[in-house]
């Protein structure tokens, strides 16, 4: 599993059964990494009709807002803020990495509010399928 794809999935259990995979830790990732490794999992037929916009509020000195906007098989991503998002994911740049990494459980991260999930839950969990 591609650590894009572990990140998806980890925060898709903590929206629904709240199992967890163990990661190999990486203390010099940040969340740029995470995007990053993200742009090499698209997977555009787990993503034919769907249309979803997704943001990321990061808090700390790696922080930031980054962006993915899915549209029928095809998406774009970027950093800063996009318009109407369906899902927001908020937390600290630290915690991001560390659910991430599986140093903190996902489900743990979202039910002690140091993940916030705001939107559309069953979008947010399709961003696994297209992300894998």
């Amino acid at each position: 599993m591609s650590f894009a794809r572990k990140c998806i999935f980890l925060i898709a259990m903590a929206l629904s059964a709240g199992v967890t995979f163990s990661l190999a830790e990486r203390a010099d990732s940040t969340p740029q990494d995470v995007f990053d490794a993200m742009r090499g999992s698209f997977q555009p037929a787990k993503a034919k009709d769907v249309h979803a916009r997704y943001q990321w509020e990061l808090s700390g000195p790696n922080g930031g807002q980054w962006w993915i906007d899915v549209n029928d098989g095809t998406y774009k991503m970027g950093k800063g803020q996009i318009d109407d998002p369906n899902v927001t994911f908020i937390a600290s740049d630290k915690d991001w990495v560390a659910i991430c990494h599986d140093q903190l459980s996902g489900t743990w991260a979202y039910l002690t509010g140091r993940l916030k999930v705001r939107g559309d839950q069953k979008v947010a969990r399709k961003l696994g399928e297209m992300f894998p």
